[in-house]
């Protein structure tokens, strides 16, 4: 059995006696113990990160270009072990694991560029013999509290650009799956990162706690449910840190009647049914538009009957388990309310279960047709392979669907009409749009982030907006 510790100053190393146990999702079996850090290990990891930033923080934006450059080889070099990693504890296929570990990857590929991003703004002559000038120069130490469902990718999206700020970064991994986080360190170490640059500490609420508390912090990045979020907004801004917290979703993709069908239903099964529904830019709610329903519902329940609900471990797998037996028990109770509230079930996922695999937190590609906005499975984030079809008869309906949720991460639309197309992109109240895209997540050299409770925070993720929210800026008068 395991054991999964913090990783502070270029070892891995522990105080605290307890543990919790981390499970295969595949098999429902523990497979290792994840340390619960308490005070002390919290005081040795800010220690380490205090001690590392002085000489950090004056090393050249072009050297620690160059450590970047050496981890993004290593990475490359370790993506099979990596997305291995992340399959066991996850339970996501290898293919959606080497994607996210892709994904995180370019982000590590733009902060390469600080050199370029950290250029400041100059002004001749702004008065007689006298120019202006502005710089960003690092926080101090920066902290990431990052999910379960992408333990590779989320926490990419932080410290790569934190570090190539000058900064030094405390990473807060989900207990649900440690290990990939250590095993990113360890690589960073060897890449070239000086000792304490990057420290892993593991924990529960009490160490996120310790990390919004503690006056040596200045900033903390978060991705999660939106409760959590608001808590970590709340809180940190008591405790004067910068925070950019990212919430929940109920991702809408409107597939209008001059859609290309199968291009819709291709991008709905891939969007609402990859890595077992468990990303916050999955499609929960498609909302068909007149008279193109029913040969929506048709064609996307004809391909749920094709996908292939497996451990990681079979080759040919679509979907793999969700995280946790309570999480299972989660979606499942959500299916049965959406059921007794009256959505019609097309498709029904409880119950699954897998031959060798019957203790697996397998829930199977749930569809519901005729979904109302008064409806739990519509109104809340599941987190699972559940969706839900809503009907509409115009184009404005669909728009007031979508701006009238509680949330606003990402949104698509599938439309043959341009017109149409450059409406929804200029009226939609979200932070992301998709055009005949099922999943529009940006590049790392944009950013990543949604509106109203989908976002807490002036900043979002990765791109200029991560290079502004992890640097200060200082205006010269000279």
């Amino acid at each position: 059995m395991k054991k999964i510790i913090n990783y502070v100053g270029g070892k891995e190393v522990h105080c605290s006696k307890n543990f919790l146990p981390v499970f295969d999702p595949s098999k429902g079996e523990q497979i290792g113990d994840v340390v619960l850090s308490n005070d002390e290990d919290f005081s040795k990891t800010i220690e380490s990160s205090k001690n590392a930033f002085s000489n950090w923080s004056k090393t050249t934006p072009l050297k620690r270009s160059r450590i970047l450059s050496n981890y993004k080889s290593l990475i490359e070099k370790n993506i099979d072990s990596l997305a291995e990693i992340v399959s066991t504890e996850h339970g996501k296929t290898l293919d959606d694991a080497k994607g996210s570990i892709t994904r995180g990857l370019e982000v590590v590929e733009f902060a390469t560029g600080i050199p370029h991003l950290l250029k400041g703004e100059f002004s001749q002559n702004v008065g007689t013999n006298i120019d202006s000038w502005s710089v960003r120069q690092p926080l101090g130490i920066t902290a990431g509290i990052t999910p379960f469902n992408f333990p590779a990718m989320v926490p990419m999206w932080m410290y790569p650009i934190s570090i190539a700020c000058g900064n030094c970064f405390i990473l807060k991994p989900s207990e649900k799956d440690p290990s990939c986080s250590i095993k990113l360190a360890q690589l960073f170490s060897e890449a070239g990162l000086p000792d304490g640059v990057l420290n892993v500490i593991q924990g529960d609420k009490k160490t996120v706690d310790n990390i919004i508390q503690t006056p040596d912090i200045s900033s903390i990045s978060f991705v999660g449910s939106t409760p959590v979020a608001k808590y970590i907004y709340e809180e940190s801004a008591k405790n004067l840190k910068r925070v950019q917290a990212l919430g929940g979703a109920k991702n809408h993709l409107v597939v209008m009647p001059d859609a290309n069908i199968n291009q819709a239903v291709d991008g709905i099964i891939g969007a609402a049914y990859g890595s077992a529904g468990e990303r916050c830019m999955a499609v929960s709610v498609a909302v068909a538009v007149g008279n193109i329903a029913d040969d929506l519902i048709e064609g996307i329940n004809n391909n749920i009957q094709k996908l292939k609900v497996a451990p990681w471990t079979d080759t040919d797998s679509d979907m793999g388990p969700v995280i946790s037996k309570d999480h299972k028990e989660k979606i499942e109770h959500y299916i049965t309310k959406g059921f007794d509230e009256g959505a019609t079930l097309i498709a029904d996922g409880r119950n699954y279960k897998i031959q060798g695999y019957e203790n697996g937190y397998f829930v199977g590609p749930t569809l519901f047709d005729n979904v109302k906005q008064n409806m739990s499975i519509y109104k809340e984030e599941i987190f699972g392979p559940v969706l839900s079809v809503i009907r509409v008869k115009s184009y404005e309906e669909a728009l007031n669907l979508v701006n009238e949720h509680k949330f606003g991460n990402g949104t698509s639309i599938y439309t043959s009409d341009g017109e149409v197309a450059r409406h929804f992109t200029t009226n939609s109240k979200i932070g992301m749009v998709g055009i005949n895209v099922p999943i529009p997540v940006p590049m790392a050299f944009h950013s990543f982030g949604g509106w109203k409770q989908s976002l807490f925070g002036d900043h979002a993720m990765h791109g200029m907006e991560g290079v502004n929210f992890y640097t200060k800026l200082k205006t010269v008068t000279s």
